[in-house]
Order: structure tokens, then sequence, then C-alpha cells
């Protein structure tokens, strides 16, 4: 596959979530990805599989469901780090931070994965800039989504 075609399936995001919680909190909320649909609209299905992976189906405006297996990479409640490698229709990984900031948090969501879902990847050059309003807009509604959630807490 020609390196361009290959960039066109391929995302890097990063997201900064300041939030009020302490920490310690914000951090076991992440921990506890089973729970993440009652808090985050268009995550829509988490299933464990075992104690370190488990399937995740994700939906946002676009018509499309997004169905991954994440397994546990990194799980350092030291440095604030949770960290998930992905199989799927998207492969690669992703990565939360946590950490304290201004008497709250600061959660800082990195992701870097390639798309496999071959209706994603026939749309690659055309749907781009909608993948990535998409996917935006899935988290400003997960960090609302949160925010509240801690509040309740």
């Amino acid at each position: 596959m020609p390196e361009r075609l290959y960039a066109l399936h391929r995302y890097r995001f990063r997201s900064e979530w300041r939030l009020s919680a302490p920490p310690t909190a914000v951090y076991a909320v992440l921990e506890d990805a089973e729970a993440y649909p009652r808090w985050w609209p268009q995550v829509r299905r988490v299933v464990p599989v075992d104690e370190r992976s488990g399937t995740a189906s994700f939906r946002s405006l676009l018509p499309y469901v997004l169905t991954v297996t994440a397994t546990a990479a990194r799980r350092d409640p030291e440095a604030g780090i949770l960290e998930i490698a992905m199989c799927g229709d998207l492969e690669g990984f992703a990565r939360w931070t946590v950490g304290a900031a201004g008497g709250g948090t600061r959660a800082v969501f990195e992701q870097e994965v390639e798309v496999r879902k071959p209706s994603m990847r026939r749309l690659a050059l055309p749907g781009r800039p909608f993948f990535v309003v998409n996917h935006s807009l899935m988290m400003r509604a997960g960090r609302r989504g949160l925010a509240s959630w801690l509040a309740r807490e």
C-alpha cells in the first residue's frame, strides 16, 4: 500500500480535560472501563473478556459503530497512567495520563490508531474531516459526562 494511502487510515488524537475532582477520583473512574457507558454516551457497550481485556463499542454522531478488543497495556496509579492496546475496527493504543492541576485534575487522552473497518477505509479521503469532527464531538461529550459523574460522588 502506498505510504500516502496508508496515512489516510491513521489518526493521532490528543484531548485535555480539566476536572474539579481530585486525580485519584478521576483515575478510579477512568480505570473502571465497564462503567464508561454510564457516563460517556458514545461508549455504547463494554464487555469484559478476562481480567485484562474486553470488547467495547462506540458510536458518535456519524452512523457507524466501531468495535474493538481492548487489552490493558499499562496501569500505573502512581504515575496516573492507563493505557490500552486495541485491535478490531481500530488498531493501535489509547492512553490516559491523570495528574493534579490547579486544585483539580488534568486528564490527557492520547490515541494513535489505524482504521481497520472496511467501510471507513473506503471513505478515507472524503470522510477524514468528518471522522475527525466526530471524534472531537465524542471527546467533548465524554468530558461533560465525566464531570457530571464525578460531581455526583
